[in-house]
């Protein structure tokens, strides 16, 4: 039988669907893709496996969740991914498009927890933001002095909120593609949003909207999209002391003497 796993990260998970007899492979490896947050621990996890089997080194792409789930559920065979990570669960959108391709039967298999951080250079002053000051920074649209929703209007932090830095707001993360994306989206985006009551009222009456207004980043280069590499995001973040970065806390923690977290609601991130 050809086996297809989802490994995921909510969570790091892992999903495998079986699929029917494989035709004999031209490929003597398991080929694995997905998230890039979940890529070093599976990196090793192949490593190992190649080094206590008698079989192949797994090979292993960093494409992101959603790129990786694409793949995954594109059909059963040698030319696609016999696993894929993700840092979230698999979508009901995403099964249907496995089902629609003869992958079927996934098994979803959660393998640890990860958290993501806001960090930005140790040599620059840490910040400390509240879920709104979150908000206000990155959301494509925001309220107004009226409580209107209006494109976002702040350039420096300190337009944000007087206690932080004056410098231009400058926000590294991940692509719509990224199960972090999806997770800073849902945790720091809508916790923000969240705290104005006006926005909090559409949930009840208008989800659609809600969700647009909660998880939508803004497009004027204060949200920078920096792919599907977190260390790259890491490189960058060392390179400009003025920017902030979105990533996976495994990354803070191998890459501390370059990077410090930000305080979000007076806590500091910590294993």
């Amino acid at each position: 039988m050809k086996i297809k796993a989802l490994i995921a990260s909510t969570a790091v998970a892992l999903t495998m669907a079986t699929g029917g007899v494989a035709n004999a492979a031209s490929r003597d490896y398991i080929s694995i893709v997905g998230s890039s947050t979940v890529f070093p621990f599976a990196t090793v996890v192949a490593e190992r496996f190649g080094r206590t089997t008698s079989f192949s080194v797994p090979k292993i792409e960093s494409t992101g969740s959603g790129g990786g789930l694409k793949l995954f559920c594109a059909g059963i065979g040698e030319n696609t991914p016999d696993i894929t990570n993700a840092s979230r669960k698999i979508k009901a959108s995403e099964i249907e498009l496995c089902a629609k391709n003869g992958v079927k039967d996934i098994v979803e298999i959660k393998i640890g927890f990860d958290g993501i951080v806001l960090a930005n250079s140790n040599k620059a002053e840490q910040f400390e933001l509240s879920l709104q000051d979150v908000y206000k920074g990155v959301a494509k649209m925001v309220p107004d002095a009226n409580g209107d929703l209006v494109e976002n209007p702040y350039k420096t932090w300190k337009e944000v909120n007087p206690a932080l830095p004056n410098i231009k707001i400058e926000v590294l993360g991940p692509p719509p593609t990224s199960g972090t994306r999806d997770a800073f989206a849902e945790l720091a985006l809508e916790g923000g949003c969240k705290t104005f009551p006006q926005i909090k009222a559409l949930k009840k009456t208008d989800k659609k909207k809600y969700k647009a207004v909660c998880h939508s980043v803004r497009e004027d280069g204060g949200y920078i999209e920096a792919g599907e590499n977190d260390n790259l995001i890491v490189q960058k973040l060392a390179a400009n002391p003025n920017a902030l970065g979105v990533f996976g806390y495994s990354f803070l923690e191998e890459n501390a003497d370059k990077v410090q977290a930000s305080l979000i609601e007076g806590v500091e991130p910590t294993f």
